[in-house]
């Protein structure tokens, strides 16, 4: 330390560390201790050179304080320099550094505040040699920066644990490097973790035991792993326990944003508080992930899939609801994704094998027995959290030597639980501290009466609760009660409509709205995308709940809750067939917990409503993350009930809605006879645009059967009721898929459909059918050989779904369409390039969304790999799209696949088995009704013709013959044993 004064109030500091010291020790630590003496001399005589402070060393990290902001940034820049410069022989040593000004206390010669929380991050968020600034102390340089020293613009980040983002800038000099990685700050990542609003406290301890148990990177011998009998490689399960309100779920995303460079393909967030369905939580696994379902497969086999390679992080928060299912897909995660960790927290162990438990203590408490002083209390964690959340509530608060023992008592008598000292701490602009410690003694006498280890947790956060309750007024009492029927959020609208009326006027709901966020009772999510959401934290919402039943408030607030929300799914209907389809999907997404609720409520109370809701959102479900599953359960549960049969517009609305579902799981076997039932009940009621649906459905299911004899005429049926109805949109819909499912090849005629529905849909501004329609006729035009078409079509559909911003899973479809024109030119790099994006948005927005669409860019870009020479991702390619495809029930693209696999079995020598492969696929082309384009088929006659090369007539006319004789398993067998990677 130096004879130095350590500056007071505004303070610039600067933090150094040596970027991969301890890699640097590990290999050479001899010359490690020369060069860290050297680098401590160099940054001492610097450092005290410009005046400035240093006030704290640990391990190779300086920590100085300066008077002003130009001495700080004049002593950063010439200890780079002479960093720079220095000869480190063996070690090269790089120091990163950052600045930041602002306001602080001093304590024994040491400082505390926000600042240095903002320093160090600023500081860990750089590279070795890079010296970062903050905006504070940008701003203060004015004139005085040195004159051969600039400042590049790095933008606003998001740094951890800090709640609000930081303009940063990089210092930047001739003599010294200017180019860096991206910064190592929250908006680098692949991530979901949310943005915490409140300051992290304490928990260094904890924190460092989590990391430890679950980082991927090996740890030296002797330390808690091998001690537990773990690999190197960390806990592939580690489960936060404790009670509620300890504070499991800060803890760990406070560790997950420790670990974000530590896993590169991400660190996933997954909230299981508002579920109560174990049937969802897989899907909302995927939801987070931003994946959807693949139509047709298990929900758990596309997660897998998607993490089997995956070096990644899952946070699976408050399972404790849930846990047999949590355990369950735990379990099947571990085995399957060897490279993947999971962080849970839940109130008790999963109990699986492999699971480590750690348990999150409360926070550390000061002795309430004794006399504390403001230094002391200062030293506890838990005080210091009450602190800060007293000084958020009521900037004016300040702790002294009289209140400190009332606050120590505080939480003392809390035990130390998070919660429950921020819902305390909410109250100072109510209540002196002493007069809070006085009703906390009151309040908890009964509880903390006998053994503290005998006494429920939740029941001393009960309390709490009910202590806060009796402070409300009761008009916010009332409001509290009507809140809890919200599920995952809700906005001002939703409050409005569901909680005022009796007691609690309209006009009144914003200003109780206010007082409850204030009083830390309501959440308050101002960075939602579109307007600020609301939340209560879960222990909250379920007492709320249990006063609700008790005031005898429920049936009417649930069904307001209901009617509300049905009032917004038929809103959003028309929507989802109008150009802001997109909008009104995140809309509805953002809902879809509080619609789940009333879907719930529905089947008890009121099922014809709950008929309405689930049918309006009939073309959102298999949309929007791919929900068409969730969908169907909703509709069969409800159609099940007894209310339900009444033969009315709701029951005939849901049986369609159940088909049309069922169409798109490409399942018609199951959609048939509710489309059936549906056409009855439309034509007993004379609902001609209903039965004009129906018709379309039934005929379209068994079109998709290949049954075109019998379903064509239903479709033709339906289109001519639309016409003389004059619905253009529906016109435009039957038009659109008619064209995509005609006889044999009558590509003229199909061509024709599309081009009028494309029409119609200009007429209508149906911007989203508009780019349909085109992406339908550029698949037409490709498969006829009008490549110019096909391009003019499928780039005009691309440009307006790009504009949109909408990733539907159309524009992959157009953009694999695009690759397949690229692979039908000959440019295989391009037709590389369009396929791997068109998967790209599909892993993205969740995988096979359309069933067999899915797989069919895999299966080019398996042609593409063998074309590039590349056999063992060829085969790896087609293996993939060929268990797709035959999930799927898809013959073609089965076909397609193994017409791959015989060529491949060609090259590598197998000419039976090719043949076989190639006469299996003739078959299978014309039972479709699709024969193989000229451009395929003379790429089939080249391998044919090496086959003819290896094969006596005998032996080829053998292998061909036994090939159209195969079923579907044994062409697929042949594939796999005619091939090798």
């Amino acid at each position: 330390m130096t004879d130095l004064q350590p500056p007071a109030g505004i303070v610039t500091f600067l933090f150094t560390d040596i970027e991969g010291s301890t890699q640097l020790w590990e290999q050479a630590p001899e010359a490690m201790k020369v060069a860290l003496a050297r680098h401590d001399a160099i940054l001492r005589l610097v450092i005290e050179a410009h005046h400035g402070y240093i006030f704290k060393t640990m391990g190779d990290a300086f920590y100085a304080a300066f008077a002003n902001a130009p001495q700080a940034v004049s002593a950063a820049l010439e200890a780079q320099r002479a960093l720079h410069t220095e000869n480190w022989g063996e070690t090269a040593i790089k120091v990163r550094m950052g600045l930041h000004t602002g306001a602080v206390e001093t304590r024994d010669n040491d400082y505390f505040g926000p600042p240095l929380n903002r320093v160090a991050r600023l500081m860990a968020a750089g590279h070795g040699e890079q010296t970062l600034l903050s905006a504070a102390t940008k701003e203060l340089l004015q004139n005085h920066l040195p004159d051969d020293a600039n400042l590049r613009d790095m933008g606003e980040r998001r740094l951890k644990d800090l709640t609000r983002p930081e303009h940063i800038y990089q210092l930047l000099v001739p003599d010294l490097p200017a180019e860096f990685p991206p910064l190592k700050t929250l908006d680098t990542f692949r991530t979901n973790l949310p943005a915490q609003l409140t300051s992290f406290i304490g928990r260094k301890k904890e924190i460092a035991a989590v990391k430890q148990l679950i980082s991927p990177s090996p740890f030296p011998i002797g330390t808690i792993r091998q001690e537990r009998g773990m690999s190197g490689d960390g806990a592939r399960i580690t489960t936060l326990t404790g009670p509620g309100g300890t504070g499991k779920t800060r803890l760990s995303l406070q560790v997950a944003s420790d670990l974000l460079d530590s896993f590169p393909d991400g660190v996933w967030f997954v909230e299981f508080a508002p579920l109560a369905d174990p049937a969802l939580v897989t899907q909302t696994v995927l939801t987070s992930l931003g994946l959807r379902e693949e139509t047709g497969r298990p929900l758990l086999d596309a997660l897998i899939d998607y993490l089997r390679e995956k070096k990644a992080l899952l946070i699976l928060d408050n399972c404790e609801h849930l846990v047999e299912t949590s355990a369950q897909l735990a379990e099947a995660l571990l085995q399957a994704c060897p490279n993947l960790r999971l962080l849970v927290s839940s109130r008790e162990a999963l109990g699986i094998a492999g699971e480590t438990a750690y348990r999150v203590p409360s926070l550390a408490i000061p002795d309430a027995r004794l006399a504390q002083s403001a230094k002391n209390i200062m030293q506890c964690e838990a005080t210091r959290l009450f602190i800060e959340r007293a000084q958020t509530a009521l900037p004016t608060f300040a702790i002294t030597n009289e209140n400190a023992s009332a606050i120590a008592h505080i939480c003392a008598r809390l035990d130390g639980i998070p919660l429950a000292i921020e819902l305390a701490a909410a109250r100072v602009k109510m209540l002196k501290v002493e007069q809070i410690a006085e009703r906390l003694d009151d309040r908890f006498r009964l509880l903390t009466g006998g053994s503290r280890t005998a006494l429920p947790r939740q029941q001393t956060l009960r309390a709490l609760i009910d202590w806060s309750y009796d402070l409300l007024s009761e008009p916010e009492r009332t409001f509290l009660r009507r809140l809890s029927v919200f599920a995952g959020g809700w906005t001002l609208e939703a409050t409005e409509e569901t909680c005022g009326g009796d007691q609690l006027p309209a006009f009144d709901i914003l200003d109780l709205l206010t007082q409850l966020v204030n009083k830390s009772l309501v959440i308050a999510d101002t960075d939602s995308r579109m307007e600020t959401r609301y939340h209560l934290l879960e222990t909250v919402r379920q007492y709320a709940r249990d006063k609700l039943t008790d005031a005898g408030e429920g049936l009417d607030a649930r069904n307001r809750h209901l009617q509300y929300f049905l009032g917004f799914a038929k809103r959003a209907e028309p929507e989802m067939t109008g150009p802001l389809m997109a909008e009104w999907l995140q809309h509805i997404g953002d809902e879809i917990d509080n619609i789940r609720a009333a879907l719930e409520w529905s089947l008890k109370q009121d099922v014809q409503a709950g008929l309405r809701l689930a049918s309006a959102l009939m073309r959102y479900w298999p949309a929007h993350n791919d929900n068409s599953r969730e969908g169907v359960d909703w509709l069969s549960q409800l159609l099940r009930q007894p209310a339900a049969s009444t033969p009315n517009l709701a029951r005939a609305e849901a049986l369609t809605a159940l088909s049309f579902l069922y169409s798109w799981q490409f399942d018609p076997s199951k959609a048939q006879p509710f489309a059936e039932q549906g056409l009855a009940l439309y034509r007993d009621l004379d609902d001609q645009c209903g039965i004009a649906f129906t018709l379309f459905l039934l005929g379209w299911n068994l079109c998709f059967q290949d049954k075109l004899t019998a379903g064509r005429p239903l479709v033709f049926e339906s289109l001519a009721l639309y016409r003389t109805l004059g619905d253009r949109l529906g016109m435009a819909e039957v038009l659109g898929q008619l064209g995509m499912k005609v006889d044999g090849e009558d590509y003229a005629r199909a061509r024709a459909y599309v081009e009028e529905s494309l029409a119609l849909c200009r007429e209508l501004g149906y911007v989203f059918g508009i780019a349909d329609q085109l992406s339908g006729l550029g698949h037409l035009a490709l498969r006829q050989g009008d490549y110019s078409l096909a391009r003019a079509s499928l780039t005009e559909a691309l440009e307006i779904l790009r504009s949109l911003g909408v990733k539907h899973t159309l524009l992959p479809s157009v953009i694999a369409s695009l690759g397949s024109l690229s692979l039908r030119d000959g440019d295989d790099e391009q037709a590389r390039v369009y396929l791997e994006e068109s998967l790209s948005l599909l892993h993205e927005s969740g995988g096979s969304n359309n069933g067999p669409g899915f797989f069919w860019p895999l299966a080019h870009l398996g042609y593409v790999a063998l074309r590039q020479s590349n056999q063992a991702r060829a085969r790896s390619m087609w293996m993939e799209a060929q268990q797709g495809f035959k999930d799927t029930g898809n013959k073609l693209g089965i076909a397609f696949v193994l017409e791959g696999l015989a060529s491949l079995a060609v090259l590598q020598g197998q000419p039976e088995g090719a043949a076989s492969l190639f006469a299996w696929a003739d078959v299978t082309r014309e039972i479709v009704g699709d024969l193989r384009p000229a451009v395929e088929q003379a790429d089939v006659d080249r391998d044919l013709a090496v086959i003819h090369t290896q094969l006596d007539e005998a032996a080829f006319a053998e292998a061909q013959s036994a090939g159209r004789a195969m079923s579907i398993e044994e062409a697929i067998a042949l594939g796999i044993e005619s091939t090798h990677d």
